[in-house]
């Protein structure tokens, strides 16, 4: 019970620094901050340790509202939480920053209660408590708190936008997370799949045995270690759908390092191995016409060579120039460049067997490689094949148009024995040829040996 008497000195004579049996009001002698008010909030008391905590002296309380050493942030606040006590004389419980006398704000926690023996005046007795540490530390949880919030969700929307799918387990091997890429290729929810046992959501079988693979999950965990699917794996989804998948698994440790779980990364193996053969002919193919390369010429080269020794045969090497093709290029625009470069490796194509190899060299030049042939006029006739097919007008963006062509030739081994003989060689030829197809009373005269007549 609170009484009057227990927090004001001997009411009889008024003195502050008299109590009962100790000699000092029992008030001082707590270190709980305590201060008495009239019905209107006004002081009428406050013991030492109020007087400690805000900063003022008893004389400079007395006769003060209470709520002056609030905070002007808190002031309105505390003071509406105050009136609502009062009116409803109900207990009053606020927390707010106090403003010390020396201008350091720290926050408390305000408690006030009707006194039970209204003499000599109706007041409330006080309790301040000061939650300045409770307040750095709620402040810090609450930041560590929306610090974690953001790093989940960055986490959520990282794993939901990367191409892989991801699936955890514990150590009972049940799902406890998936991705929604793992979603889709499982056919189930990750509301469907946590808390069921990864057999039941991530069923993998041997492509050809239709037997049951070994758990990913559990191989990390027991070895501690990433371990990869065995090789033919097939993920049977929900609707019974198979779908061949690439995977890795590896241990989730707790920050001690214990294991506590698994992480299992998956992938549609399809795309994979598109990718990989899309790279690997973008690697060996021009991108325009789709012939070899450069790199691949050299390549096929080797292995022709090898095999022309090997079998005591000839090659033959064309060099071939599309003539005029930059007035052709700004006449008709580089689209339609692009067509009749196409349409002529097209054609070219027609003309060789496939174990020859057709390469653009690079912008409207272009290489035939003949491989193992028994004597040079068979490259001279597939040079008069290739003449024969782009004699026919083409159309191109509207126009028709006629390709001339510039053929040097050259042969292995009597024009030389490695590519960068051929090649210069079956080059000069070619642009030799080109200079009797500025001279037209040359007419369609047969030149020397290693040259091809111009068209």
């Amino acid at each position: 019970m609170l009484r009057y008497r227990d927090f004001f000195p001997a009411a009889a004579d008024k003195q502050t620094n008299v109590g009962p049996g100790k000699g000092i009001p029992l008030s001082d002698a707590l270190p709980l901050a305590i201060l008495m008010t009239d019905q209107h909030g006004k002081c009428l008391y406050s013991n030492v340790a109020y007087q400690k905590l805000c900063g003022w002296s008893a004389d400079e309380l007395v006769g003060s509202h209470w709520a002056a050493v609030i905070h002007p942030l808190d002031h309105d606040k505390a003071l509406r939480h105050w009136q609502a006590a009062v009116r409803g004389q109900t207990p009053f419980l606020t927390e707010a920053r106090l403003k010390r006398a020396n201008g350091e704000v720290i926050w408390t926690r305000h408690n006030a209660a009707l006194l039970t023996d209204n003499t000599p005046a109706d007041g409330y007795v006080h309790t301040v408590e000061d939650i300045t540490t409770y307040k750095a530390y709620e402040r810090a949880g609450k930041k560590a708190e929306e610090q974690l919030f953001e790093e989940k969700e960055r986490a959520q929307v990282t794993l939901d936008s990367i191409g892989d799918a991801v699936l955890s387990t514990d150590m009972q091997g049940r799902v406890s997370y998936m991705n929604v890429v793992a979603e889709t290729l499982t056919g189930f929810s990750r509301y469907e799949a946590v808390g069921r046992p990864l057999s039941d959501i991530f069923r993998v079988v041997d492509a050809n045995t239709h037997q049951s693979k070994p758990d990913p999950a559990r191989r990390a965990i027991e070895s501690d270690r990433i371990v990869a699917l065995e090789s033919n794996a097939l993920l049977v989804a929900k609707d019974g759908v198979e779908l061949a998948i690439e995977d890795s698994a590896a241990p989730i440790h707790n920050r001690h390092g214990v294991v506590v779980g698994a992480v299992i990364v998956f992938h549609d193996a399809r795309f994979s191995r598109e990718t990989t053969a899309r790279m690997a002919h973008l690697a060996q193919h021009d991108a325009l016409t789709g012939l070899h390369n450069r790199t691949a010429f050299y390549e096929r080269f080797e292995q022709a060579l090898a095999l022309a020794q090997r079998h005591g045969k000839q090659m033959g090497l064309l060099f071939i120039d599309l003539d005029d093709f930059k007035v052709i290029n700004d006449d008709l625009g580089h689209s339609s460049g692009d067509l009749m470069l196409a349409a002529l490796a097209g054609k070219l194509k027609m003309c060789v067997r496939t174990t020859d190899t057709v390469c653009r060299y690079g912008g409207d030049e272009f290489v035939v490689l003949l491989s193992e042939i028994n004597e040079p006029g068979h490259a001279f006739a597939v040079a008069d094949k290739i003449c024969e097919s782009v004699a026919t007008p083409m159309i191109i963006a509207g126009e028709e148009v006629v390709l001339k062509l510039s053929i040097g030739v050259s042969i292995y081994p009597d024009n030389g024995e490695t590519v960068e003989d051929l090649l210069k060689k079956a080059d000069n030829a070619m642009y030799r040829v080109k200079i009797l197809n500025r001279q037209p009373e040359v007419g369609s005269l047969v030149v020397p040996t290693g040259l091809y007549r111009p068209i």
